[in-house]
């Protein structure tokens, strides 16, 4: 199958909110063809983003410390935050008929993250559980959410890597519908595994690699 054209866009720190408003503007640019195929690489300030059916008891009691958004995305509540990147993918899927986009990017990033030296692994959900979408250690940290819109056959949202933000934030909230499931970050795995810990650089370089050097989402 043909490589994915992915245009990379680099950005810094973006309001959230900023971010929401952007995208739109994006992947309107993408369904009328004034645009490529584009991830747009960047960080929030704190802030805790939920869909639309998170359960009220799974968000912070006190939503006066972090802001609490509700995004139009799937999945239920995460955290964004410095030390963290953030990757929006917006996609023209229109053309390539049905697609499991979730499940390519989560093998994008296995393998991205296996060149960097940390091992990490995609899951299945059972019927009847809650989402194991995202990007796992082999014993069961989750390290990358994932959370994507398709909306007029174009992709908004996408993915947000732990690189080394404030693991104690989503002690605060039930992450991702699932309680019993600790968060980890690359600075944690390089600490406890005695590796060399990646720069924020190397670690764009290598999920644009993965996600640009594979095969586009199967049909």
């Amino acid at each position: 199958m043909e490589s994915m054209r992915l245009h990379r866009v680099d950005l810094g720190e973006v309001d959230y909110g900023t971010a929401v408003t952007w995208m739109a503007q994006w992947a309107e640019e993408r369904r009328a063809g004034a645009a490529p195929d584009r991830l747009f690489l960047l960080s929030h300030p704190p802030v805790i983003t939920h869909g639309r059916r998170t359960p009220p008891a799974e968000l912070p009691r006190d939503l006066s410390a972090i802001p609490v958004v509700e995004a139009d995305r799937g999945g239920n509540a995460t955290y964004h935050g410095p030390g963290q990147l953030v990757g929006y993918l917006v996609m023209d899927l229109r053309d390539r008929g049905p697609v499991d986009v979730v499940r390519w990017l989560e093998n994008g990033l296995v393998d991205a993250l296996a060149g960097l030296g940390f091992g990490t692994e995609r899951r299945d959900t059972p019927p009847g559980s809650p989402s194991l979408v995202g990007v796992w250690t082999p014993d069961g940290r989750k390290l990358v959410s994932i959370g994507m819109r398709i909306r007029g056959g174009v992709t908004t949202h996408g993915f947000a890597l732990n690189i080394d933000p404030d693991l104690s934030v989503f002690d605060r909230f039930v992450a991702c519908s699932l309680d019993d499931v600790t968060m980890t970050s690359l600075r944690r795995l390089a600490d406890e595994q005695g590796i060399r810990m990646p720069g924020e650089t190397e670690v764009r370089d290598a999920v644009t690699a993965a996600l640009t050097a594979g095969s586009t989402p199967a049909a």
